[in-house]
């Protein structure tokens, strides 16, 4: 099997490191090799990035400078530990990915999405999930869990009314790129999620497996394809 790209992505406590762990878990038992990684960070200067992106005291960051820092980050992290997991033919699970800025940065601090769009394809030159999971959850309740819990950092903190804009702008951003995108009903119990999330792969693999039997199988340049 060639290397595969999964992103995880939804809401702040939507439980997308919970289900990573699942599908690590089923990965492994189809003996294959499994790269866990996360947005910001995964690389050494990823991590730099991501503890400058969340501390509490980085409050005067402009949506400018933070955008940027996350395609950065990005950035380093494709050409470094993503692009070579995926030739060395590994399966790769991420916490968040290029959507995530597209909610955060584009609707969430209203860059817009298709400008911080444009500064993301600089920075990772073409590489996309092959499959992207959406945990679909309303962001009030989780979010009210997860910081109570350990208090928030720069992003957490921002307050409900950020977050529910970024969970409209996940919404508005699906219409508009929903290729290779399935919906996972996060409401559910944990073992139905993860569930939902194995069936989606399985579905996408099927799917994948007879396009390439169709490709090996269709006709070459000057030979004709005869159907009954």
């Amino acid at each position: 099997m060639k290397g595969l790209f999964i992103a995880l992505e939804g809401p702040d406590g939507s439980g997308k490191s919970t289900m990573i762990k699942g599908l690590e878990e089923y990965f492994k038992k189809k003996g294959m090799d499994v790269l866990i990684t996360r947005e910001p960070g995964g690389t050494p200067i990823g991590e730099a990035i991501r503890k400058i992106l969340l501390d509490n005291r980085n409050r005067s960051m402009f949506p400018e400078t933070e955008a940027l820092l996350y395609a950065a980050s990005r950035g380093q992290h494709v050409r470094e530990k993503i692009l070579p997991a995926i030739k060395a033919g590994k399966v790769v699970l991420c916490d968040r990915f290029i959507l995530s800025s597209l909610a955060y940065q584009g609707v969430g601090r209203g860059l817009g999405i298709e400008e911080v769009r444009m500064i993301n394809d600089f920075a990772i030159k073409g590489i996309r999930p092959d499959l992207t999971l959406f945990y679909h959850i309303d962001p009030e309740t989780t979010l009210q869990r997860k910081t109570r819990k350990r208090g928030g950092d720069r992003l957490e903190s921002e307050g409900i009314d950020f977050h529910r804009k970024v969970y409209l702008g996940y919404l508005e951003i699906l219409k508009k790129y929903s290729n290779n995108v399935k919906i996972i009903d996060a409401t559910k119990t944990k073992k139905e999620v993860l569930n939902q999330s194995i069936y989606c792969i399985e579905e996408f693999l099927k799917g994948r497996k007879s396009n390439e039997t169709y490709n090996r199988h269709s006709p070459g340049p000057g030979r004709t394809k005869f159907t009954r």
